[in-house]
């Protein structure tokens, strides 16, 4: 197969001021060779995170980025808070670097305080967390990333990507019953919220990329805190420097190990003063899905938190049109996390949008699906997650919507398994890409998840028209046995039919102009804007 018929060349990343791709030095856009492993739920990537972080040494490297961290947020059981376990590696010597989104007060539902109570934490043991606002007007840095770099040599380096932040809510497993340090969310989900999320563990050459993208935002030499003179004014009350000190030389690229290619994708917006990385700001993420679409055949899985992108939306419309044995299966949540009601009737008229474009395109070969545990409460669904004819797999921090593909930081993985998945059917799309073990196998572990199934109970699961029907049985029995008023036993599996409660006439045309202006701008330069291109 011809990976760049999947993967972005460095041309088509469109972004000529990032060396990301030329540092490569053989002209390709992504590495071969590096190992993955797919961490479903929080539980298992904390497990995972607290090792590899208790394992450093001093003159090790861990570099960082999230959107939210609470200090106190338990990676494996007591004594492993993750500022405990971050300060506790600084005091070894470990180089403990984070870029923490600057954010808003706890009083708007966001985490300025939560956020700065972890930087000052790890950064009195001699670490370095800086609070970031080097963002768009309205946005946010919301890239999740761990990179774990060791003194004794690259190739025990290791990173991790994906959609799970550092903060309270996140500690889940497959049963859904929450993360006992909750998150507040909408009083539907409960005081406990259950919370589906997905993150990578990422070895080989692909870990030097990641690396890259934290070390190009730690280098812009735009102040942390550029227009805002209060908060100017806050850091030197608090002695919080303006700019972060000069990170180590560059290490080795990790040496190849194992069979997936990778590439490293971002999202940056246009924005004054400029990233000096992306001046004009950088769209890969957005472009490698529109890239992939296209090349889809029979099957779309997608699990995503917002389900709002146009772009996407009229994409995946277009291949339906011209494939008529094509699916497009997605798992969204059943309610908004929060919010009152203005916000809420934006968010639900966004996803309406999106999923009546789908609708008319598709028929009934599209199904929308949200999930709920064992005890009928809805499971919050936080990952972003996108296979396509068991050959790609797209994990990252990004959301099918407008803001995460023009206008908020967000990264992404688009991998590729050279090894192919013997079992029938052996080549799903028909284009001689066969199918591949690892992204294959990620959608039948999900899709075990949904259904509350063994490992291994996955035949009728395999090709996508028997598995399409499969998700719709089980949701139909599922939706069935609640309107019979929970007569008799509870059909295994959490997939239910997603229903959205409908907004009203007269409070659509303000909830629309709310869903386009703030919860899903545009963070396009003005050319790209008028073209209606990304």
């Amino acid at each position: 197969m011809r990976l760049d018929d999947w993967f972005l060349t460095s041309e088509e990343r469109g972004n000529p001021a990032t060396a990301i791709d030329s540092r490569h030095g053989d002209g390709t856009a992504w590495t071969e060779g590096n190992r993955i492993e797919v961490l479903v739920d929080g539980a298992a990537y904390f497990r995972r995170l607290c090792e590899a972080l208790s394992s450093l040494e001093a003159g090790d490297s861990v570099y960082f980025t999230d959107w939210e961290g609470d200090a106190d947020e338990l990676l494996d059981g007591p004594g492993t808070e993750i500022g405990r376990v971050l300060a506790d590696a600084a005091r070894r010597g470990v180089q403990v670097r984070g870029l923490l989104w600057r954010s808003h007060p706890r009083q708007a539902h966001f985490a300025e305080q939560s956020n700065a109570s972890l930087a000052r934490m790890v950064d009195e043991a001699g670490g370095e967390i800086v609070l970031d606002e080097r963002v768009r007007r309205g946005g946010s840095h919301h890239q999740k990333l761990v990179v774990l770099r060791r003194a004794t040599g690259s190739d025990h380096d290791l990173a991790f990507e994906g959609g799970i932040d550092l903060c309270h809510g996140r500690h889940d497993d497959s049963r859904h019953l929450g993360d006992p340090q909750a998150v507040e969310l909408d009083s539907r989900y409960g005081t406990r919220p259950a919370w589906h999320d997905v993150q990578l563990e990422v070895r080989g050459p692909a870990v030097g990329d990641l690396a890259y993208t934290f070390r190009e935002r730690w280098e812009d030499p735009t102040p942390l805190d550029h227009r805002n003179p209060w908060r100017i004014a806050a850091r030197r009350v608090i002695h919080e420097p303006r700019k972060p000190q000069p990170l180590p030389p560059e290490r080795d690229v990790p040496a190849p190990l194992g069979s997936h290619a990778v590439q490293v994708l971002r999202t940056y917006p246009a924005k004054r003063p400029s990233y000096p990385f992306a001046p004009e700001g950088e769209r890969s993420v957005a472009r490698a899905y529109l890239k992939a679409f296209r090349r889809a055949r029979r099957l779309v899985y997608l699990e995503d938190q917002y389900l709002w992108s146009e772009h996407a939306a009229h994409a995946l419309a277009d291949a339906l049109r011209r494939n008529r044995d094509l699916h497009v299966v997605a798992v969204v949540p059943r309610y908004p996390d929060r919010g009152g009601r203005a916000t809420s009737a934006a968010s639900r008229v966004g996803r309406e949008y999106v999923t009546d474009i789908l609708r008319r395109a598709g028929g009934d070969r599209v199904a929308v699906y949200d999930l709920e545990n064992d005890g009928g409460n809805p499971t919050y669904v936080h990952a972003k997650v996108c296979v396509i004819d068991d050959v790609v797999l797209l994990v990252g921090s990004d959301n099918l919507n407008r803001r995460s593909w023009t206008h908020d930081s967000e990264i992404s993985c688009s991998v590729i398994d050279a090894q192919p998945d013997e079992r029938a059917p052996t080549d799903p799309g028909g284009l001689g890409d066969g199918a591949r073990r690892l992204a294959r196998e990620t959608r039948l572990q999900l899709w075990r998840e949904h259904l509350e199934r063994a490992d291994g109970n996955d035949a009728d699961l395999l090709d996508a028209r028997d598995g399409f029907a499969a998700l719709a049985v089980a949701a139909s029995d599922l939706d069935q046995w609640h309107a019979n008023g929970k007569r008799g036993p509870r059909p295994p599996g959490g997939l239910r039919r997603h229903n959205p409660e409908h907004v009203s006439k007269w409070a659509r045309w303000p909830a629309l102009a709310l869903y386009r202006v703030a919860l899903d701008p545009d963070g396009r330069p003005r050319n790209l804007r008028r073209t209606g291109s990304v």
